[in-house]
């Protein structure tokens, strides 16, 4: 489609550009198994960060290994040959300033550790190893630790009352990116060690990694310390991420009843991914609705009407897919009110324009916000690492010139496109039942989405 001619967006005054070439610039070097490197020297700071990124989650999982990924992520921190005493591992790398810690998501997993920058090859020693060597001994041990925080997420009857897992089933119904990060108990019981390593033998490859170190860091060093210790693993190949279905059509209100003091909600619409032309517009929407206390949600739901303590607004996106959603809890009998009110916020952005200052503002405090994460190693490595394994890499000075393009009509525009009753996905959890969801529904006609 054709973008309609828009004016410029006026610039916002506040800090200038974002340093370059001397702080905070990715440096990318491409190792020969196909393992990517990125370094990010900020010379100023005290700390470094190595972060390993892997393409593999929960999405690029079959369904009768669902949590696999999760499990595997766990077993590493068993131990390796040649770091086979875990407490004497975690002592080394603790020694050196940091502390082991892996995540698992839907897309990707990554495994980090802050690091005094004259340690690096410690650090990157041990990582290396764990990825490379694991001896994933004790695997029945993780499996009952893993069991135990599945529970997290259900109810006393086994049922899934996470509103982030609910509404990824609506939305990506089918899909990999439908199935829970963790697994389920039924999937976690099944998985075996020949299951684990098969994963392991598929995606912890070099073309499968990034590897990013951020902090007062020289590339050579990196280089070299990568290969030593990354350079072996087999080239291997690339994950592919088989595209999601289209977005169903809505309205759709769902509620899971669970008894608590509180009712949980996540209104859920489509948000193209980071490289799309229009996602510097929902950055500047999300800014507008959540960004302080001056942005609408907390300014009309809670201050002015006291309905709920706190709503947030958030982007959660894909390769090739996202989520626009607005969260919170609320007392049960205030969630049809809850909704209403906040599906009327959203269809004022898309009848309304927003006016030059208030756009201004948030723009300013996107440029400001990244340029606070210039004094962290961690937002440095997180914000390049991930950007170079999703294939979208971006300096912060790219971003803040994308959204500071963003005029008031953009704005308008696609939260016109976005924010419509057949786009929205509204999870519930709370107690109810048939009674509530109702309610709910009827919130949703009242709220003069287009």
């Amino acid at each position: 489609m054709r973008r309609r001619p828009r004016a410029a967006a006026p610039r916002p005054r506040g800090p200038g550009p974002l340093r370059g070439a001397r702080w905070g610039e990715a440096r990318r070097a491409l190792l020969d198994n196909g393992l990517r490197v990125v370094t990010v020297p900020a010379p100023g700071l005290h700390s470094a960060m190595i972060a390993l990124y892997v393409r593999a989650g929960s999405r690029h999982e079959e369904p009768a290994v669902n949590g696999v990924s999760h499990f595997l992520e766990h077993l590493f921190f068993r131990g390796s040959r040649g770091y086979p005493d875990t407490v004497a591992m975690n002592a080394l790398v603790e020694s050196a300033g940091g502390s082991l810690n892996g995540v698992t998501a839907r897309d990707h997993g990554c495994y980090y550790t802050a690091i005094h920058a004259g340690e690096l090859g410690t650090g990157l020693g041990v990582l290396g190893d764990l990825v490379s060597r694991p001896v994933l001994s004790d695997i029945d041990v993780e499996r009952e630790v893993i069991l135990e925080e599945i529970l997290d997420e259900v109810d006393a009857d086994g049922r899934d009352v996470d509103p982030d897992n609910l509404a990824k089933r609506l939305a990506f119904r089918g899909h990999g990116l439908a199935m829970k990060i963790a697994g389920t108990p039924r999937t976690i019981r099944r998985i075996a060690l020949a299951d684990v390593r098969a994963h392991l033998r598929r995606f912890y490859v070099g073309e499968n990694l990034v590897l990013c170190v951020a902090g007062p860091v020289r590339e050579p060093e990196v280089l070299e310390l990568a290969a030593r210790h990354l350079g072996r693993l087999p080239r291997g190949r690339r994950s592919v991420d088989r595209p999601p279905p289209p977005w169903p059509r809505g309205p759709v209100v769902e509620l899971t009843g669970h008894d608590d003091a509180q009712a949980e909600l996540s209104l859920n619409f489509p948000c193209p991914p980071e490289p799309h032309p229009d996602y510097p517009a929902f950055l500047v929407l999300r800014r507008i609705l959540d960004d302080g206390l001056s942005s609408r949600l907390p300014f009309e739901i809670v201050e002015r009407r006291g309905l709920a303590y706190s709503l947030h607004a958030g982007i959660d996106t894909f390769s090739d897919a996202g989520l626009f959603v607005v969260d919170g809890a609320c007392a049960p009998r205030k969630l049809p009110r809850v909704v209403e009110e906040v599906l009327r916020v959203l269809a004022d952005l898309a009848v309304r324009p927003v006016g030059e200052e208030e756009l201004v503002r948030v723009q300013r405090r996107h440029r400001t916000t990244l340029a606070f994460s210039l004094d962290s190693p961690a937002e440095l490595a997180g914000w390049h690492g991930s950007g170079e394994l999703l294939e979208a890499p971006e300096s912060f000075e790219e971003r803040c010139r994308r959204v500071e393009r963003v005029g008031a009509a953009d704005v308008q525009r696609v939260a016109r496109a976005a924010f419509t009753r057949r786009n929205l996905l509204a999870v519930l959890v709370g107690p109810g039942g048939t009674r509530a969801r109702r309610a709910v529904e009827r919130a949703v006609e009242r709220a003069g989405l287009p």
